[in-house]
């Protein structure tokens, strides 16, 4: 059975997709990014896709669901490499990626992951430290 490979790096998780996904194959990567932020306590997944000159309406609607799954298990999910192209058509299809923020290419995406996860940290320790002074 083909897998998209995910890597780990420190608290985030990295997928590069390089080939043109089928229904199988990205109903896998679904799955298995679901069960890796779960594994790993991963608290941001990148997927890089810069390889793909075509997103249908199903790999969108894909895409959508890892960024509401990894939200709901407290990971956020950044989509760069998108292709002119593929901006486009997903604009067309009326696709709302919900939960999934959107950056040029894989250093920008990092840098947003990495602000996204301290100005979450930071509103958190805030809140504790109100919720103790009570």
């Amino acid at each position: 059975m083909d897998r998209i490979p995910i890597l780990q790096m420190g608290k985030f998780l990295l997928v590069t997709i390089q080939v043109d996904l089928y229904d199988r194959l990205a109903l896998n990567l679904e799955t298995d990014l679901a069960q890796m932020v779960y594994k790993t306590g991963a608290r941001g997944v990148l997927i890089d896709i810069s390889a793909l000159s075509i997103v249908d309406s199903f790999m969108g609607r894909i895409i959508g669901n890892i960024g509401t799954m990894s939200k709901i298990m407290d990971a956020e999910t950044v989509l760069v490499g998108m292709q002119p192209a593929v901006a486009i058509t997903l604009v067309e299809l009326g696709l709302e990626l919900k939960g999934v923020s959107t950056a040029l290419n894989v250093e920008k995406g990092m840098l947003l992951l990495r602000n996204k996860i301290d100005s979450f940290s930071e509103t958190d320790i805030e809140e504790q430290d109100d919720s103790s002074a009570e």
